[in-house]
């Protein structure tokens, strides 16, 4: 069994704490006070709890463990970006990275060791999909970043986007738990506002998060809006085309009223003509939407480049002659394999 007897405190709930204390014969109010510990102060041990009494302490020691993240390699890019190695309890590693800007500072997280998903342009999807992230590792990503943030910066962190490795979507209960930690007062006390959630799209866990109410933003890797293209790039196009996501982004708009963000990469010789172009601006007047065009980072010598200056703006002059909202996004952290779609533990890669 791992980690012995003992469970991660962590996974139990207030209600579930208090329930402890009284069985132990203790006071109920004391799970709220190590709760805040856990949570608020992101503890990562007892013995630090110090309005805690010693025996409290030992008797949670004898009882429960605290499977905290630790940050085994920081890498720190010329541009002030932060890439962080995090090596899990069990020893598997994810990666997580901290983005500088002059006016925010943000995390990107992952939700899973490695992808089940076959994106051809990505890193991460070369590595096997290991096993979902715990709401607690996914918290603790955020909270090691808010730390640098304020080490290295001296300043807050201001956004998280669940880009990093794996699709939050098939780890759907496990992100929201993370995200309800993160924004709850007894947590970290973060905005839903502040928080992005990036998906390949599946269309019925898009019409779930609409029906939850959740009140964070949703992003799209789309990268096509055209059937035949989208699928080459990303094959589980083939189980949920275009028109069965469009479906869904309308069920989520209705429900919620929140724009919807596509990020969108464009490769020269496969999706940087005025077709592909014309396709996206069509596909954005769905519903409320705006466009963020993400520079190609390589992972190999391989069939991808970036294409040309002119065809991106070619796609920007298109899409604002429609009246669509588009940015060109510079990546960050390139030299240390931070960027988007660069993620992948080059250990674990070796592995496989």
């Amino acid at each position: 069994m791992e980690n012995g007897e003992k469970k991660d405190i962590r996974q139990l709930s207030l209600s579930d704490l208090e329930d402890f204390f009284v069985s132990q014969g203790d006071k109920k109010f004391r799970a709220k006070q190590v709760y805040e510990w856990l949570w608020n102060k992101s503890l990562k041990n007892f013995d630090d709890m110090t309005n805690i009494s010693l025996s409290t302490r030992e008797m949670l020691k004898e009882n429960f463990i605290i499977n905290h993240i630790h940050v085994d390699l920081m890498q720190h890019s010329t541009d002030g970006t932060i890439k962080n190695a995090v090596k899990l309890y069990d020893g598997r590693i994810v990666e997580s990275v901290l983005i500088p800007t002059t006016k925010r500072i943000t995390a990107c997280v992952s939700s899973q060791v490695g992808c089940s998903l076959d994106c051809n342009f990505c890193a991460t999807a070369r590595l096997k999909r290991m096993r979902n992230l715990n709401p607690d590792e996914i918290y603790d990503q955020v909270v090691a970043i808010k730390e640098e943030a304020d080490k290295f910066f001296d300043r807050p962190l201001t956004n998280i986007v669940f880009m990093g490795m794996g699709e939050p979507l098939l780890n759907y209960g496990n992100v929201l738990d993370a995200i309800d930690k993160i924004t709850s007062p007894e947590g970290l006390g973060m905005s839903p506002r502040r928080i992005t959630l990036s998906t390949v799209g599946i269309p019925k866990m898009i019409k779930r998060l609409a029906d939850d109410g959740v009140k964070f933003n949703l992003a799209l890797s789309l990268h096509s809006a055209i059937n035949s293209t989208r699928s080459k790039l990303m094959p589980i196009n083939d189980r949920s085309p275009l028109e069965e996501l469009v479906d869904a982004l309308k069920y989520w708009y209705y429900h919620t009223k929140r724009t919807v963000t596509y990020e969108y990469v464009i490769w020269e010789g496969i999706n940087d003509d005025e077709t592909h172009a014309r396709a996206l601006a069509t596909f954005c007047k769905h519903i409320p939407s705006k466009v963020n065009i993400i520079q190609y980072n390589p992972i190999d010598e391989g069939e991808f480049r970036q294409a040309s200056p002119e065809a991106v703006e070619m796609y920007v002059r298109i899409l604002e002659n429609q009246g669509i909202v588009a940015k060109v996004r510079k990546s960050r952290g390139q030299d240390i394999d931070a960027a988007c779609g660069q993620l992948a533990n080059k250990n674990e890669v070796a592995e496989i």
